[in-house]
């Protein structure tokens, strides 16, 4: 026997779930919430601003990291800081591709009162895809799927032998399936908006409207409603960050509930649990601002060179891989003897410190309490 989709039902989409089973998970997340926003807010405006930036990158980074996709840290953190109008000092342009992710996640979190309409929905898929294609393969951008080639499917597994994990419903249910959607988004409810958030996630994967795409527009989405929950477009934590870490059950979860039932309580205790230690994350990017601005109060006095300045920042945000002379002098466009007097400095100082081992290269890091 075959297992229908939900969409199949007849009392599509009116999902339910059991309300008592959630409630003590429910207060217990919006309280953990709460007590983070006020940190926050308690930090005043260049540390929140640090963080917030700390934030966003990690949730435009790892949205796109789900789906196979991986972007360059730095242009991300450079589009964000220009669009928030912030000076992080020189950071590299970035790509059309980034600029049209970070677009539409801060469309969706600094912009989250304003209607989700589908003229949005359909300018946010356009600035996901700026060349039309996902990959090498050409899409329809900025508009519905049309399912000339065949049905919707999300697949895994080699060519010939796919697995079929679920089917989307048909191209020609679409205007209807999406505009239910975005009444149901814009109206009020008597329930809690961050079960919203993950009812707004769940629903929108379902219909699948788009080639490619859903998941992050469904991730934006749900950041959205979350961002109208705290009714603040300041973002202190990043459940995309959370979705990375926990890809395989996330997928899981999601096959599941796409089948059977019209009861999404499983979907929705997940959804809270994956926020919750989101919430967690969150505060590894509070320890990490303000250990920043330890470190530069510590040195307020001190003097830096401007590559001094800007790598001991990269490490303190969080440098990916091991710092070498070399990569100081590509990073910073200087010559490999410049680099080596601007670490031997730094070594001399106790700033830096060389890291055991290190094969061919020396590596360097900054000295833990700095």
């Amino acid at each position: 026997m075959t297992i229908p989709y939900v969409y199949e039902l007849a009392d599509w989409p009116r999902f339910c779930w059991n309300d008592k089973a959630l409630s003590e998970h429910l207060a217990s997340v919006r309280h953990r919430q709460g007590r983070l926003v006020g940190r926050m807010e308690a930090l005043g405006f260049q540390l929140r601003g640090e963080a917030m930036l700390q934030t966003l990158t990690q949730d435009v980074l790892k949205s796109s990291e789900i789906e196979g996709e991986t972007l360059d840290p730095e242009q991300v953190r450079s589009s964000i800081a220009r669009r928030l109008g912030m000076d992080v000092g020189a950071l590299p342009p970035a790509d059309r591709n980034v600029e049209g992710v970070v677009e539409m996640m801060l469309d969706a979190t600094q912009n989250y009162a304003a209607p989700l309409t589908k003229d949005r929905l359909l300018a946010w898929h356009a600035s996901l895809f700026p060349t039309g294609r996902s990959g090498m393969t050409k899409i329809t951008v900025g508009a519905w799927r049309d399912d000339r080639t065949g049905p919707m499917q999300v697949v895994s597994g080699p060519m010939g032998r796919e697995k079929v994990h679920y089917q989307a419903p048909p191209a020609q249910r679409l205007d209807d399936e999406v505009a239910a959607f975005l009444d149901w988004f814009e109206a009020r409810s008597g329930y809690d908006l961050m079960l919203k958030a993950a009812v707004a996630h769940l629903w929108f994967v379902t219909i699948h409207p788009f080639d490619d795409g859903n998941g992050r527009v469904a991730r934006a989405i749900a950041d959205m409603a979350l961002a109208r929950s705290e009714q603040s477009p300041q973002r202190f934590y990043s459940m995309s960050a959370q979705i990375r870490v926990e890809r395989g059950a996330y997928y899981d979860i999601l096959e599941h509930t796409q089948k059977g039932s019209l009861d999404i309580t499983e979907w929705l205790s997940w959804f809270l649990g994956c926020l919750d230690r989101a919430l967690d994350g969150a505060e590894g990017i509070l320890a990490k601002v303000l250990a920043k601005a330890r470190f530069w109060e510590k040195h307020a006095q001190a003097p830096f060179n401007d590559r001094q300045r800007d790598m001991i920042n990269r490490l303190l945000d969080g440098f990916t891989g091991k710092l070498t002379s070399g990569k100081w002098a590509i990073i910073e466009k200087c010559s490999p003897d410049t680099a080596l007097r601007d670490i031997g400095d730094l070594l001399e100082r106790g700033i830096l410190a060389k890291e055991p081992g290190g094969g061919r290269s020396t590596n360097y890091a900054l000295v833990e309490g700095d």
